[in-house]
């Protein structure tokens, strides 16, 4: 089963994703890893988690997939910059991935599960490249849970919005919550669930998170989708990627996105 990816590759979301690494975006799941593992990265991106994954079980071997072709070609460049020889970067299929059952010892997705239509068959998907022992590992945010200081309506209204749009693509954007009982379903019983978060506090930090996705809610994918749908027009894109600046320009500005994790035993 497939759905839209509501984010799409917009240069202000690789500018996102790019920044991600396996200490903040991973770090559940680094105390299992052990040098020698053999390890898929399913949703890779553009492949800054998979480089790291790539070093620390070195020399095991790091299989990254990603259904999008541009964005494999840039995790490539990534692992080819940092002299990772035991990265091989591939166009695949999450439901139907091209390797024989239980070729790995651990099978990770970070923020894959919310964007795809059927994350319980993902996970069965996922528990059948481990083999026996393996390790299968699932980390998503929870867009209800997002809070911020100060109160800008216009986040209110963006908050809404992307429910509307990524439910309409056949995803699940509060993935974090479910993470467990999608495990669950998925046959697992070894199951351990936490929490984390992204903080953007700083005014580093602040200026790039509001200026990144006040360029999103009016240039990306989502943006496309929101007018297209019917949901939004132009002008409340405007508004709300000028309630992301007023956010932005806040000296006490405090933004927290929650994610839920998952660590199965295959």
């Amino acid at each position: 089963m497939s759905a839209v990816y509501t984010h799409g590759h917009h240069e202000s979301v690789l500018r996102s994703h790019t920044w991600r690494t396996a200490a903040n975006s991973a770090a559940y799941l680094l105390p299992h890893l052990r040098s020698g593992m053999s390890l898929l990265d399913v949703g890779c991106g553009p492949g800054t988690i998979t480089a790291d994954l790539a070093e620390l079980v070195a020399p095991g071997h790091v299989t990254a997939i990603d259904a999008a072709d541009g964005v494999v070609a840039k995790a490539r460049e990534v692992a080819a910059r940092r002299g990772l020889e035991n990265v091989a970067c591939e166009v695949g299929d999450l439901y139907r991935p091209a390797y024989p059952e239980g070729s790995f010892d651990v099978v990770h997705a970070h923020q894959v599960l919310q964007h795809v239509a059927d994350p319980v068959g993902a996970l069965v998907a996922m528990r059948r490249a481990c083999g026996p022992g393996g390790l299968v590992a699932a980390r998503d945010s929870d867009y209800a849970t997002f809070t911020w200081y100060p109160e800008v309506p216009a986040l209110d209204e963006w908050q809404d919005l992307y429910h509307r749009v990524a439910r309409a693509n056949g995803g699940e954007p509060d993935a974090g919550r479910r993470l467990l009982s999608w495990a669950r379903q998925a046959g697992f019983s070894d199951i351990t669930a936490t929490g984390s978060v992204w903080c953007f506090a700083t005014p580093a930090d602040r200026a790039w998170w509001s200026g990144l996705w006040a360029e999103r809610v009016t240039s990306s994918a989502m943006a496309e989708q929101s007018i297209s749908y019917g949901f939004a027009a132009r002008a409340d894109l405007e508004r709300i990627a000028d309630g992301w600046r007023e956010w932005g320009a806040a000296e006490d500005g405090w933004f927290a996105v929650v994610h839920g994790e998952i660590l199965c035993r295959a």
